[in-house]
């Protein structure tokens, strides 16, 4: 598989769930880019795989139909075949969540609803799809070299926002952050979209158990913070959280490794105006 591959089946699997819909969403795009690299392994050691993450925030209809649409795209995903990472949603919640796997090339789905007016009860719905890890191509590393993380000169106010978000993350996950590695820390980030301020730091090892309660933790305060937030595979017992602010467009991942420990990472858009202004 290649990254165009990927990306072809990614856009399939979500069509699967989101045309039949009724009443039928409109499609925005969550993230800045679809393609990087491989969060399956982060034991420290040399990896070029690439991975393709696609993520749509389902809008047009309204935030009162967004259960509904979870479980139309768990209904469209079972009908095909698709397997439940453990288990179907708590239906008895306000906002369930469902994550699934295709069979047999094993793209990992979600169908999720956050919190959009806390008074009413209404949310919103999104659906993403991550692809399996594939070997970085000749065209992919062209690509990934011209977009590529660099240090350079940042955007003050977009680096004080992403080093923020960092600093609310890790009181909220309350556990000890491990010394900086190769990659951790600011810099930026360009492609054809724009510049963004990366910001990227691990937890120290934990166990399974104190994995899962600090993941809960994270994950509480970010859709009390307003973040929409999705659940990718990470190779581990736990999966991995992305998700979206989207006051200031800052997406943040924080995935479980096979060394224990967890990786965060901020990225942040620097704004045009703010950059002209200053």
């Amino acid at each position: 598989m290649n990254e165009q591959q990927a990306t072809k089946r990614a856009e399939e699997i979500i069509h699967q769930a989101v045309d039949g819909m009724s009443p039928k969403p409109k499609l925005e795009r969550i993230g800045p880019e679809p393609v990087g690299a491989c969060i399956a392994r982060d034991d420290g050691g040399p990896d070029n795989r690439l991975q393709v993450s696609l993520a749509y925030k389902l809008t047009g209809v309204p935030g009162s139909e967004a259960k509904s649409l979870v479980r139309q795209a768990r209904d469209a995903w079972v009908k095909l075949g698709y397997k439940f990472q453990s288990s179907d949603a708590d239906w008895s919640k306000p906002f369930p969540h469902v994550n699934m796997r295709t069979e047999p090339d094993d793209f990992w789905m979600d169908a999720i609803t956050g919190v959009v007016n806390r008074a009413t009860g209404e949310g919103l719905a999104s659906v993403g799809v991550t692809s399996p890890c594939f070997p970085r191509s000749t065209s992919d590393q062209s690509t990934a070299d011209s977009t590529a993380f660099h240090r350079t000169q940042v955007d003050e106010h977009a680096e004080q926002l992403a080093l923020a978000h960092s600093s609310r993350i890790y009181d909220a996950l309350h556990v000890r952050h491990a010394p900086a590695q190769e990659g951790d820390g600011t810099s930026v980030y360009r492609d054809a979209e724009g510049t963004y301020v990366h910001h990227a730091w691990s937890t120290q090892p934990l166990t399974e158990e104190e994995t899962v309660q600090a993941m809960a933790r994270v994950q509480t305060y970010l859709e009390r913070a307003g973040w929409t937030v999705r659940h990718v595979p990470a190779g581990t017992g736990v999966t991995a959280l992305i998700a979206r602010n989207v006051e200031d467009e800052s997406v943040t991942q924080i995935a479980p490794s096979t060394t224990g420990a967890l990786r965060v990472a901020v990225t942040t858009p620097v704004s045009p105006e703010k950059s002209a202004s200053s």
